[in-house]
């Protein structure tokens, strides 16, 4: 994420907590995901396990109101064109 934050015009905070503390009535109230998860704003892009890093970038990139990004086959990735 701090790629991302080095990219894009925006303000990245990251809240980790033991996970027993993500399972408390209290917790629940707050009505936020389930953790881990991850939001861009408003909009929780995942909750429950991990995001790739072009789904996180192309909601960062909508969020912006930015084209998203194109997502790389293999072959670009292993010739790392632009």
């Amino acid at each position: 994420m701090p790629r991302l934050g080095d990219k894009y015009p925006v303000e990245i905070d990251i809240t980790a907590k033991p996970n027993s503390e993500y399972e408390t009535d209290e917790y629940f109230a707050l009505d936020l995901p389930v953790a881990p998860a991850v939001m861009v704003g408003d909009e929780i892009v995942v909750e429950g396990t991990d995001v790739s890093d072009h789904t996180l970038e192309a909601c960062i990139c909508r969020q912006l109101g930015l084209p998203e990004p194109q997502k790389k086959g293999l072959l670009d990735r292993l010739l790392k064109k632009s």
